[in-house]
């Protein structure tokens, strides 16, 4: 499984502080038992939020383990975060979250259906099972990142680069 956290800041002046806060959090989010990776990314999009974190979870009781429950969320940083843009989703259709690096970047795009316009691009569809269920289907595709330029501009596909 695969649950994805998105959010911004409503002031962006401290996101350096924020990006060092998260280098950590996904560090200790990795020692839950259950949790097998961790990674952030970030967009430009406006239309998007600019950050996205992924986790490979084994499964939904994750989320009850007290040492998770003492460890999750946004800390310190909760009252700045922009509540238009925070997001929590559990998706299956995939065991892992695929890894992306150096050079490449993650394509999302959000659908009611698989969309099969976008099939070219060899999206991997993830069904939401659990949590805010803000989309229906999420479509992820891990692309070199010269590759990425033709969706720069396309409102459905947010381009999010590893940080």
């Amino acid at each position: 499984m695969i649950f994805m956290s998105q959010s911004a800041l409503t002031d962006t002046t401290s996101e350096p502080q924020w990006d060092a806060w998260y280098v950590d959090h996904l560090r200790l989010m990795v020692t839950v038992q259950g949790i097998g990776s961790a990674t952030r990314f970030k967009t430009n999009n406006p239309q998007w939020p600019r950050s996205l974190a992924m986790y490979s979870i084994t499964s939904p009781e994750v989320f009850s383990d007290p040492y998770y429950q003492s460890i999750r969320g946004m800390g310190p940083w909760l009252p700045r975060i922009d509540k238009r843009f925070y997001r929590r989703n559990l998706f299956e259709g995939a065991d892992r979250a695929p890894a992306v690096d150096s050079g490449a970047v993650l394509l999302v795009t959000d659908q009611d259906q698989p969309d099969l316009r976008l099939a070219d691009c060899a999206f991997t569809w993830l069904r939401t099972v659990g949590l805010d269920q803000s989309t229906a289907y999420r479509g992820i595709s891990v692309v070199p990142a010269p590759q990425a330029a033709a969706f720069a501009h396309r409102p459905d596909v947010a381009v999010y680069a590893p940080c």
